[in-house]
């Protein structure tokens, strides 16, 4: 278990950085139709900021990108670390929302006591109801989505799906961890939350006994993902082409990388093994050999799920 916290801890300081190489058929510059808002935002937070970028062929289907558990508030990490938002050269809206640092987008039962936070998370209200209602004013649909997400995002994103059928149509995880019951990994997540931010645990979902901690976790939720097109990956940990250390920090961050998508792919297999026992066959896995926990292979999985995720959105 200790190697596990060990692990997690490191997912949340690894400084990852990938080039912003040009991937897809992009026309145009998405920057030349986007938008940054602040939307109103339930838990008293106020408001959250939502940077959009609008469909190059006036689509009204998006994909709502989730952050990683050290989700910062400028911008997310997929504008930061990858061209995500060219997407939207290919006929679909893109919808980043910003910040939730710890969050698992998911509501909270109070606001983090160990590190002073004023507010409540309220994520999961605010993805669902808020921020579909004001992205209708800009003729995006409330149902038929995609919503994708890395680590904890992953996560998130298959929750999401899961209980809000109508309005995510297509879930994509990348490096997720998947079977939060899994012996040791409710301490190890209790032990990042701690040291990304100062989160508390039980602020979120309560003791590790909570039912809360069950209604989150994808392994227990998975009947609720029957018929739902999945796209779910992770590597096999062996460094590729996105793995370029020049330095003793480089070269201990991609160890703790590997490590770290060495435990998601384990993870992951078993949500596969998973699914099969119930007999759902809509998700496609993808379980490359090279690749470690690093966003140059997360921006690769994004662009290899568009052809399915526009199919199953219908945009």
């Amino acid at each position: 278990m200790r190697a596990l916290v060990r692990m997690l801890v490191a997912a949340v300081i690894l400084p990852l950085a990938v080039a912003f190489v040009g991937v897809g058929t992009a026309s145009a510059d998405p920057y030349s139709r986007f938008t940054e808002d602040w939307v109103p935002a339930p838990g008293g937070v106020g408001q959250i900021k939502v940077r959009i970028w609008f469909a190059n062929n006036g689509s009204n289907k998006a994909v709502y990108l989730l952050d990683g558990l050290r989700a910062t508030d400028d911008v997310s990490g997929w504008e930061h670390e990858t061209n995500a938002a060219w997407l939207a050269d290919n006929g679909i809206n893109v919808v980043m929302p910003v910040g939730g640092q710890s969050s698992f987008y998911a509501d909270w039962y109070s606001p983090s006591n160990l590190n002073g936070q004023p507010y409540t998370y309220k994520w999961e209200s605010f993805l669902t109801q808020n921020l579909p209602d004001h992205l209708s004013r800009y003729g995006i649909s409330r149902s038929s989505n995609a919503v994708v997400g890395l680590s904890m995002g992953g996560n998130a994103a298959l929750i999401l799906a899961a209980y809000h059928r109508d309005q995510f149509t297509f879930a994509g995880s990348m490096s997720g961890y998947l079977n939060l019951s899994a012996p040791g990994m409710r301490e190890a997540i209790r032990v990042a939350m701690l040291d990304a931010g100062g989160y508390n645990a039980d602020a979120m979902w309560g003791p590790p006994w909570n039912p809360a901690w069950l209604r989150h976790d994808p392994f227990v939720a998975a009947p609720q993902l029957r018929g739902l097109p999945m796209w779910i990956s992770a590597a096999g940990g062996v460094p590729g082409e996105h793995d370029n250390p020049n330095s003793l920090i480089g070269v201990f961050n991609t160890g703790n990388a590997m490590g770290l998508e060495t435990l998601a792919r384990a993870q992951n297999r078993a949500f596969q093994v998973r699914l099969a026992t119930l007999g759902i066959d809509t998700a496609h896995f993808s379980f490359p050999i090279q690749g470690t926990h690093t966003w140059g292979y997360w921006q690769d999985e994004l662009w290899a799920m568009l052809p399915m995720m526009k199919n199953a959105i219908g945009a």
